[in-house]
């Protein structure tokens, strides 16, 4: 009876003791299975599943050239023609132009030219911006060097160009901008009048009542006229033609200034003439050509 009552005992000691095993083993069991099945590992994934976002690559350009020495020497010397007085030192010395002050080369640097010439005083200068977008997650440095171009053509007063504008409308119009339409200066001004779609009939100084044949000087002039948005230079670009009221000591100077972006890089062209004497300030195409092939050249220095 004794041995019967010690065995009982045993018995029901070890009965406990796997049912506690049993029930520990099922619970890490399932908690095996919760993980496996979307429990902190699955939480874990999906976090990093939403973070889909990536960050913009950088712009193409990361520094800067030196403005001086970037614009095309050939073109500095017609634009900025020298006094036959000049010993060779001082053309040497107009020509290689002088830095504007810059505290960071990598963003932004100038150069600057003067001339005097017979015919007046010749200015020029050259401007490289480089934007840098500091939150790649929302804009490239592209996307944020577009939006500060779309705020100089704003500050320009010229209409963004778009799929708003007629189908007919030449990109050259200056109808939009009166205000950077020369008017009474220049001999093919009469032209930019009249809105690109009608020929300029009635306007012609010579009275010939209708559009000049094609070939003729006359059919390129429209384009070169007034403040307006070029197609090249660069992946947009603009023009603002100018010309200052004349004063009593100072005859009208005309101002041509071309802006265009490339990549993350805005560059600008300013070119200025201002007659001496009886000089007549020169023609809008003529400036306007120049300064333009100054800046085609320019587009190309950073392309290469």
């Amino acid at each position: 009876m004794p041995v019967h009552v010690e065995r009982k005992a045993v018995r029901r000691g070890v009965l406990p003791g796997i049912a506690m095993l049993t029930a520990l083993a099922a619970a890490v069991t399932g908690l095996t299975g919760c993980t496996d099945s979307g429990g902190l590992g699955g939480a874990t994934d999906q976090k990093n599943s939403g973070s889909t976002a990536v960050p913009a690559q950088p712009g193409k350009y990361r520094s800067l050239p030196q403005p001086c020495k970037a614009a095309d020497g050939k073109k500095l010397k017609a634009m900025l023609p020298a006094d036959d007085s000049l010993s060779a030192e001082q053309r040497e010395q107009l020509y290689a132009g002088t830095s504007d002050p810059s505290f960071d080369g990598d963003r932004r640097v100038g150069c600057r030219w003067s001339a005097q010439a017979p015919t007046g005083t010749l200015l020029l200068s050259v401007d490289f911006e480089r934007v840098v977008s500091y939150d790649r997650a929302t804009a490239s440095d592209d996307d944020k060097a577009h939006q500060v171009f779309v705020r100089r053509l704003t500050e320009a007063h010229l209409p963004f160009p778009g799929p708003t504008n007629s189908p007919g409308a030449s990109p050259g119009s200056p109808t939009p901008t009166p205000t950077g339409t020369p008017t009474g200066s220049d001999p093919a001004s009469p032209q930019a009048s009249p809105p690109p779609e009608a020929p300029a009939a009635s306007g012609s100084p010579s009275g010939s009542g209708s559009a000049s044949p094609s070939g003729s000087p006359s059919s390129t002039a429209p384009p070169e006229l007034g403040s307006r948005v070029l197609e090249e230079p660069g992946d947009e670009a603009f023009l603002e033609d100018k010309l200052s009221p004349a004063g009593a000591t100072a005859a009208q100077t005309r101002t041509v200034r071309i802006v265009f972006r490339t990549s993350n890089v805005i560059v600008t062209v300013e070119y200025s003439v201002q007659p001496s004497g009886a000089a007549a300030v020169p023609p809008s195409t003529e400036t306007q050509e120049k300064a333009r092939q100054l800046a085609v050249a320019l587009a190309e220095r950073f392309n290469e």
